[in-house]
Protein backbone atom coordinates (compact mmCIF):
# COMPACT_ATOMS: atom_id res chain seq x y z
CA UNK A 1 0.00 0.00 0.00
CA UNK A 2 1.27 3.51 -0.72
CA UNK A 3 1.77 5.97 2.06
CA UNK A 4 -0.55 8.53 0.51
CA UNK A 5 -2.35 9.21 -2.75
CA UNK A 6 -1.71 7.86 -6.21
CA UNK A 7 -2.34 4.41 -7.60
CA UNK A 8 -2.77 1.32 -5.48
CA UNK A 9 -3.15 -2.40 -5.88
CA UNK A 10 -6.93 -2.60 -5.56
CA UNK A 11 -8.19 -4.95 -2.83
CA UNK A 12 -11.03 -5.78 -5.24
CA UNK A 13 -8.72 -7.30 -7.85
CA UNK A 14 -5.34 -7.07 -9.52
CA UNK A 15 -5.92 -4.01 -11.69
CA UNK A 16 -4.49 -0.60 -10.89
CA UNK A 17 -6.93 2.13 -9.94
CA UNK A 18 -6.98 5.64 -8.61
CA UNK A 19 -7.38 5.98 -4.84
CA UNK A 20 -10.49 7.88 -3.78
CA UNK A 21 -8.97 8.96 -0.44
CA UNK A 22 -5.63 10.63 -1.07
CA UNK A 23 -5.56 12.80 2.04
CA UNK A 24 -5.65 12.29 5.77
CA UNK A 25 -7.66 9.42 7.24
CA UNK A 26 -8.95 9.81 10.79
CA UNK A 27 -8.98 6.67 12.95
CA UNK A 28 -11.36 7.02 15.92
CA UNK A 29 -10.47 4.61 18.74
CA UNK A 30 -13.15 4.17 21.42
CA UNK A 31 -11.99 3.29 24.94
CA UNK A 32 -13.00 3.16 28.58
CA UNK A 33 -10.70 2.23 31.48
CA UNK A 34 -8.65 -0.40 29.70
CA UNK A 35 -5.14 0.96 29.36
CA UNK A 36 -3.48 -2.40 28.67
CA UNK A 37 -5.65 -3.08 25.63
CA UNK A 38 -5.43 0.53 24.41
CA UNK A 39 -1.64 0.34 24.56
CA UNK A 40 -1.67 -2.78 22.37
CA UNK A 41 -3.97 -1.03 19.88
CA UNK A 42 -1.82 2.12 19.74
CA UNK A 43 1.29 -0.04 19.29
CA UNK A 44 -0.36 -1.75 16.33
CA UNK A 45 -1.35 1.61 14.81
CA UNK A 46 2.23 2.79 15.14
CA UNK A 47 3.16 -0.05 12.78
CA UNK A 48 0.90 1.06 9.93
CA UNK A 49 2.63 1.19 6.56
CA UNK A 50 0.28 3.92 5.36
CA UNK A 51 1.34 6.92 7.46
CA UNK A 52 -1.14 9.51 6.22
CA UNK A 53 -3.57 9.23 9.12
CA UNK A 54 -4.34 10.60 12.55
CA UNK A 55 -5.71 8.90 15.65
CA UNK A 56 -8.39 10.41 17.88
CA UNK A 57 -9.10 8.47 21.07
CA UNK A 58 -12.79 8.70 21.95
CA UNK A 59 -12.70 8.26 25.72
CA UNK A 60 -16.01 7.38 27.38
CA UNK A 61 -14.96 8.82 30.76
CA UNK A 62 -11.75 7.01 31.76
CA UNK A 63 -9.59 8.22 34.63
CA UNK A 64 -6.16 9.87 34.56
CA UNK A 65 -4.26 6.66 33.76
CA UNK A 66 -5.76 6.59 30.26
CA UNK A 67 -4.90 10.25 29.71
CA UNK A 68 -1.32 9.59 30.84
CA UNK A 69 -1.01 6.65 28.45
CA UNK A 70 -2.24 8.73 25.53
CA UNK A 71 0.21 11.48 26.45
CA UNK A 72 3.07 8.95 26.45
CA UNK A 73 2.07 7.64 23.03
CA UNK A 74 1.71 11.11 21.50
CA UNK A 75 5.48 11.25 21.08
CA UNK A 76 5.82 7.62 19.96
CA UNK A 77 2.98 6.99 17.57
CA UNK A 78 4.52 8.78 14.61
CA UNK A 79 1.20 10.36 13.54
CA UNK A 80 -1.01 12.97 15.24
CA UNK A 81 -2.80 11.65 18.33
CA UNK A 82 -5.76 13.41 19.89
CA UNK A 83 -7.86 12.69 22.98
CA UNK A 84 -11.57 13.52 23.29
CA UNK A 85 -13.16 12.87 26.70
CA UNK A 86 -16.48 13.27 28.43
CA UNK A 87 -17.58 12.43 31.96
CA UNK A 88 -18.50 8.81 32.49
CA UNK A 89 -22.24 8.31 32.81
CA UNK A 90 -22.71 4.73 31.72
CA UNK A 91 -21.88 3.30 28.30
CA UNK A 92 -22.15 6.22 25.86
CA UNK A 93 -20.00 5.06 22.95
CA UNK A 94 -22.17 6.79 20.35
CA UNK A 95 -21.97 10.17 22.04
CA UNK A 96 -18.20 10.13 22.51
CA UNK A 97 -17.73 9.04 18.91
CA UNK A 98 -19.79 12.05 17.83
CA UNK A 99 -17.48 14.29 19.83
CA UNK A 100 -14.47 12.63 18.23
CA UNK A 101 -15.93 13.20 14.75
CA UNK A 102 -16.07 16.91 15.46
CA UNK A 103 -12.37 16.84 16.42
CA UNK A 104 -11.25 14.87 13.35
CA UNK A 105 -9.52 16.51 10.39
CA UNK A 106 -9.83 13.74 7.80
CA UNK A 107 -12.49 13.43 5.11
CA UNK A 108 -12.67 9.67 5.68
CA UNK A 109 -13.19 8.17 9.14
CA UNK A 110 -12.35 4.68 10.36
CA UNK A 111 -13.87 3.52 13.65
CA UNK A 112 -11.96 1.07 15.81
CA UNK A 113 -12.60 -0.26 19.30
CA UNK A 114 -9.88 0.20 21.90
CA UNK A 115 -9.48 -3.56 22.26
CA UNK A 116 -9.12 -4.35 18.53
CA UNK A 117 -5.52 -4.77 17.41
CA UNK A 118 -4.79 -3.87 13.78
CA UNK A 119 -2.35 -5.44 11.37
CA UNK A 120 0.16 -3.21 9.52
CA UNK A 121 -1.98 -2.79 6.39
CA UNK A 122 -5.19 -1.82 8.21
CA UNK A 123 -5.23 1.88 7.30
CA UNK A 124 -3.94 1.21 3.79
CA UNK A 125 -6.62 -1.38 3.08
CA UNK A 126 -9.38 0.92 4.33
CA UNK A 127 -7.94 3.60 2.04
CA UNK A 128 -8.00 1.21 -0.92
CA UNK A 129 -11.60 0.12 -0.26
CA UNK A 130 -13.02 3.60 0.30
CA UNK A 131 -15.40 4.68 -2.46
CA UNK A 132 -17.85 7.59 -2.71
CA UNK A 133 -21.38 6.53 -1.86
CA UNK A 134 -20.26 3.49 0.13
CA UNK A 135 -19.27 2.63 3.69
CA UNK A 136 -16.99 -0.30 4.56
CA UNK A 137 -18.03 -2.85 7.17
CA UNK A 138 -15.07 -4.87 8.45
CA UNK A 139 -14.91 -7.94 10.66
CA UNK A 140 -12.94 -9.28 13.62
CA UNK A 141 -11.38 -12.43 15.01
CA UNK A 142 -11.94 -13.03 18.74
CA UNK A 143 -8.92 -14.00 20.80
CA UNK A 144 -9.46 -16.36 23.71
CA UNK A 145 -9.08 -15.20 27.29
CA UNK A 146 -5.86 -17.23 27.66
CA UNK A 147 -4.28 -15.79 24.53
CA UNK A 148 -5.41 -12.25 25.39
CA UNK A 149 -3.87 -12.50 28.85
CA UNK A 150 -0.60 -13.71 27.32
CA UNK A 151 -0.60 -10.87 24.78
CA UNK A 152 -1.12 -8.22 27.45
CA UNK A 153 1.07 -9.81 30.14
CA UNK A 154 4.03 -10.81 27.99
CA UNK A 155 3.96 -8.03 25.41
CA UNK A 156 3.20 -10.37 22.52
CA UNK A 157 2.64 -8.64 19.18
CA UNK A 158 -0.09 -10.57 17.33
CA UNK A 159 -0.33 -7.88 14.68
CA UNK A 160 2.95 -9.24 13.28
CA UNK A 161 1.94 -12.92 13.16
CA UNK A 162 1.54 -14.76 9.88
CA UNK A 163 -1.08 -17.22 8.72
CA UNK A 164 0.68 -20.34 10.00
CA UNK A 165 0.81 -19.00 13.53
CA UNK A 166 -2.84 -18.05 13.39
CA UNK A 167 -3.73 -21.50 12.08
CA UNK A 168 -1.95 -22.99 15.09
CA UNK A 169 -3.89 -20.66 17.39
CA UNK A 170 -7.15 -21.65 15.73
CA UNK A 171 -6.41 -25.33 16.22
CA UNK A 172 -5.46 -24.79 19.87
CA UNK A 173 -8.50 -22.62 20.66
CA UNK A 174 -6.72 -19.26 20.81
CA UNK A 175 -8.78 -17.83 17.93
CA UNK A 176 -12.47 -18.29 17.16
CA UNK A 177 -12.16 -18.16 13.35
CA UNK A 178 -9.59 -17.72 10.61
CA UNK A 179 -11.54 -15.69 8.04
CA UNK A 180 -10.62 -12.24 9.46
CA UNK A 181 -6.87 -12.98 9.20
CA UNK A 182 -7.09 -14.20 5.59
CA UNK A 183 -6.64 -11.88 2.60
CA UNK A 184 -8.72 -12.46 -0.55
CA UNK A 185 -9.47 -10.10 -3.50
CA UNK A 186 -13.25 -10.45 -3.63
CA UNK A 187 -13.84 -7.92 -6.41
CA UNK A 188 -17.56 -7.22 -7.05
CA UNK A 189 -18.52 -9.72 -4.33
CA UNK A 190 -17.80 -6.97 -1.81
CA UNK A 191 -20.94 -5.17 -3.01
CA UNK A 192 -23.38 -8.07 -2.91
CA UNK A 193 -24.87 -6.89 0.40
CA UNK A 194 -25.15 -3.24 -0.58
CA UNK A 195 -28.49 -2.68 1.18
CA UNK A 196 -27.99 -4.97 4.17
CA UNK A 197 -27.78 -3.29 7.58
CA UNK A 198 -27.46 -6.35 9.85
CA UNK A 199 -24.18 -7.63 11.32
CA UNK A 200 -22.26 -4.40 10.68
CA UNK A 201 -20.17 -3.36 13.69
CA UNK A 202 -18.51 -0.06 14.49
CA UNK A 203 -15.46 -1.79 15.98
CA UNK A 204 -14.07 -1.89 12.39
CA UNK A 205 -15.97 0.49 10.15
CA UNK A 206 -15.08 3.10 7.53
CA UNK A 207 -17.26 5.92 6.18
CA UNK A 208 -17.02 9.34 4.62
CA UNK A 209 -17.22 12.18 7.09
CA UNK A 210 -19.80 13.97 4.91
CA UNK A 211 -22.09 10.91 4.90
CA UNK A 212 -21.90 10.61 8.68
CA UNK A 213 -22.58 14.31 9.16
CA UNK A 214 -25.46 14.02 6.71
CA UNK A 215 -27.33 11.66 9.06
CA UNK A 216 -26.29 13.42 12.28
CA UNK A 217 -23.82 10.77 13.43
CA UNK A 218 -24.65 8.26 16.15
CA UNK A 219 -28.00 8.63 17.91
CA UNK A 220 -27.31 9.79 21.50
CA UNK A 221 -30.58 8.24 22.70
CA UNK A 222 -28.78 4.89 22.83
CA UNK A 223 -27.02 4.36 26.14
CA UNK A 224 -25.72 1.15 27.60
CA UNK A 225 -24.21 -1.54 25.43
CA UNK A 226 -25.70 -2.43 22.06
CA UNK A 227 -27.45 -1.36 18.86
CA UNK A 228 -26.14 2.19 18.44
CA UNK A 229 -23.93 1.04 15.56
CA UNK A 230 -26.78 -0.88 13.91
CA UNK A 231 -28.98 2.22 14.12
CA UNK A 232 -26.22 4.22 12.39
CA UNK A 233 -26.01 1.70 9.54
CA UNK A 234 -29.81 1.61 9.13
CA UNK A 235 -29.84 5.37 8.65
CA UNK A 236 -26.83 5.36 6.31
CA UNK A 237 -28.48 2.76 4.07
CA UNK A 238 -31.79 4.63 4.17
CA UNK A 239 -30.02 7.84 3.14
CA UNK A 240 -28.62 6.12 0.04
CA UNK A 241 -25.13 5.13 1.25
CA UNK A 242 -24.41 1.52 0.35
CA UNK A 243 -22.50 -1.21 2.13
CA UNK A 244 -19.16 -2.61 0.96
CA UNK A 245 -17.80 -5.64 2.80
CA UNK A 246 -14.30 -5.40 4.24
CA UNK A 247 -14.14 -9.12 5.01
CA UNK A 248 -10.95 -10.92 3.94
CA UNK A 249 -9.26 -7.50 3.94
CA UNK A 250 -9.62 -5.32 7.05
CA UNK A 251 -9.99 -7.94 9.82
CA UNK A 252 -8.91 -6.90 13.32
CA UNK A 253 -7.85 -8.95 16.36
CA UNK A 254 -10.37 -8.48 19.17
CA UNK A 255 -8.90 -8.96 22.64
CA UNK A 256 -11.07 -10.88 25.10
CA UNK A 257 -12.98 -8.98 27.78
CA UNK A 258 -15.80 -9.83 30.19
CA UNK A 259 -19.28 -9.42 28.75
CA UNK A 260 -20.73 -5.94 29.01
CA UNK A 261 -23.82 -5.25 31.05
CA UNK A 262 -27.00 -5.89 29.07
CA UNK A 263 -29.18 -3.86 31.41
CA UNK A 264 -30.13 -1.36 28.68
CA UNK A 265 -30.31 -3.82 25.79
CA UNK A 266 -34.11 -4.24 25.86
CA UNK A 267 -34.59 -0.47 25.64
CA UNK A 268 -31.99 -0.21 22.88
CA UNK A 269 -33.73 -3.03 21.01
CA UNK A 270 -36.95 -1.03 21.26
CA UNK A 271 -35.24 2.07 19.87
CA UNK A 272 -33.76 0.06 17.01
CA UNK A 273 -37.08 -1.58 16.15
CA UNK A 274 -38.63 1.88 15.99
CA UNK A 275 -35.79 3.09 13.74
CA UNK A 276 -36.15 0.13 11.38
CA UNK A 277 -39.92 0.49 11.16
CA UNK A 278 -39.80 4.23 10.54
CA UNK A 279 -38.30 6.43 7.85
CA UNK A 280 -35.93 8.54 9.91
CA UNK A 281 -32.43 9.21 8.59
CA UNK A 282 -31.21 11.98 10.92
CA UNK A 283 -30.17 11.67 14.56
CA UNK A 284 -29.34 14.61 16.81
CA UNK A 285 -26.94 16.91 15.03
CA UNK A 286 -23.24 16.17 15.52
CA UNK A 287 -22.81 19.85 16.33
CA UNK A 288 -24.76 19.28 19.53
CA UNK A 289 -21.88 17.11 20.76
CA UNK A 290 -19.76 20.25 21.08
CA UNK A 291 -21.63 21.13 24.28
Amino acid sequence: MPRSGGESNNMDGDSKWKLQVTGLISVIVTTYEREDALEAVLRSLARQRDRNFEVVVADDGSGPCTAALIEQWSARLGVPLGHVWHEHNGFRAGQIRNRAMVACRGDYLVFLDGDCVTRPDFVGVHRALAEPGWFVSGNRALLSRTLTEAVLRDGLEPETWGYRRWLAQRLSGGLNRLAPVVRLPLGPLRKLRAGLWTAARSCNFGAWRSDLHGIGGFDPDYSGWGREDTDLVVRLVRSGVRRKDGEFATGVLHLWHPKASLARLAENDRLLAHAVAGERTAAAEIAASRT
